[in-house]
C-alpha cells in the first residue's frame, strides 16, 4: 500500500477527519537514522502526526513539531509540508528500551517532562509558535492535547507504528476535529467509537486503507471526502543551503576550516545526505564574504 491520506467532513455535522499510512516514509526514515526499535516507533508516531498536521495548513504552507523531554531519545523534530512531504529525525536514534505493559515504551524514550513546540510557516512576517507540556509523551495524546490547548480545536488523534525484527511493518493514524458549533450527541458518539477501536496498528494490519479507518470511526454518518493526497519522505536539504550555513559561520570560522587543506563534509540532519566542499570551494564562499 502506498503512503498516502484522505480527508474528509461530515456531511451534515461540523466534524472533520483524516486517516493515513505511513509505512514507507517512515521505513525509510528509520533506515536512514539507524533507528533501533523504541526510537523507530517514537519516530514513526512523530512522522504520522507531522503528516497530519500538515493537512491542516493550506498549499505552500508547513509545519514543524519539536518533542523534547527529558529521555535518552533526547528530542524529536518533524517538518512536514502542505504537499504531502514529510521528514523528521530524532536526537539520538539508537533507543532500545524494555517494554512497558507489553508496548514500546515510547513514553519512557521521550521522557515523562518536556514540551511539544509547534512552528506554523504560514507565510506572514512571523512563524506561529505554541507551546506545551508533553501530556503522556506518547506523541498521540500530545498532539491531541496541543490542539485543545493552544488551538481551542477538541481533537482526537490515533497514531500506529509496528516495529518488527526486519523494521517497520506497519504505520499510519488518524486525526479527527470537532469545530464550533458542536453537536454534543455526535462528539459523544464518536467519542464512545473511538474509545472502542482497535490499534491503528491492528487495523492497518487487518487490511484496513485509510479509507476503512474513516468508515469505521464515522460508520453511519455521512462524510464527504475532500481530498486524497499521496505522503512521502522528502528532504528540502542541498548544496544551497548548505553553503548558507557555512556562510553563517563566518569568515574567520572558514579560513579555520581551510587551513588544513582538507574536505569539509556537512551532513543533512532530517536525511543523512553529505555534502563535502574542498577548500577551494570554501575559499569561494569568504570571496563571497568579501565581495559581500
Amino acid at each position: 500500500m502506498k503512503d498516502y491520506m484522505v480527508r474528509v467532513v461530515a456531511r451534515y455535522e461540523n466534524v472533520r477527519g483524516m486517516a493515513c499510512v505511513t509505512t514507507g516514509l517512515v521505513r525509510e526514515a528509520c533506515l536512514r537514522h539507524d533507528a533501533y526499535p523504541t526510537a523507530a516507533v517514537a519516530l514513526g508516531r512523530a512522522l504520522t502526526g507531522g503528516a497530519l498536521m500538515g493537512a491542516l495548513t493550506k498549499t505552500g504552507q508547513r509545519t514543524a513539531l519539536k518533542f523534547e523531554g527529558n529521555g535518552p531519545i533526547g528530542k524529536i523534530i518533524v517538518e512536514a509540508d502542505s504537499d504531502g512531504s514529510v521528514r523528521g529525525y530524532a536526537g539520538n536514534p539508537h533507543v532500545d528500551l524494555p517494554p512497558a505493559d507489553g508496548r514500546f515504551d515510547v513514553a519512557g524514550a521521550v521522557g515523562r517532562a518536556g514540551f511539544l513546540t509547534v512552528t506554523r510557516d504560514l507565510h506572514m512576517k512571523e512563524p506561529y509558535r505554541g507551546i506545551v507540556r508533553l501530556y503522556t509523551s506518547e506523541i498521540a495524546e500530545d498532539i491531541a492535547f496541543y490542539l485543545l490547548e493552544s488551538e481551542q480545536i477538541p481533537s482526537a488523534v490515533g497514531l500506529g507504528v509496528s516495529a518488527g525484527p526486519s523494521g517497520i511493518t506497519a504505520a499510519g493514524g488518524f486525526l479527527i476535529q470537532t469545530l464550533p458549533p458542536a453537536d454534543e450527541a455526535v462528539i459523544e458518539t464518536l467519542a464512545r467509537r473511538i474509545k472502542t477501536l482497535p490499534s491503528v496498528t491492528e487495523m492497518l494490519q487487518g487490511g484496513l486503507a485509510p479509507e476503512g479507518i474513516i468508515d469505521t470511526i464515522f460508520k453511519d454518518i455521512p462524510v464527504d471526502v475532500l481530498e486524497k493526497r499521496e505522503l512521502a519522505f522528502r528532504c528540502a536539504c542541498s548544496r544551497g543551503r548548505m553553503e548558507k550555513a557555512l556562510i553563517a559561520l563566518g569568515r574567520k570560522e572558514l579560513e579555520t576550516l581551510i587551513e588544513t587543506q582538507e574536505p569539509v563534509t556537512l551532513t543533512c540532519e532530517f536525511c543523512r545526505k553529505p555534502y563535502s566542499f574542498a577548500a577551494d570551494a570554501i575559499q569561494g564562499l569568504i570571496d563571497d564574504l568579501s565581495r559581500a
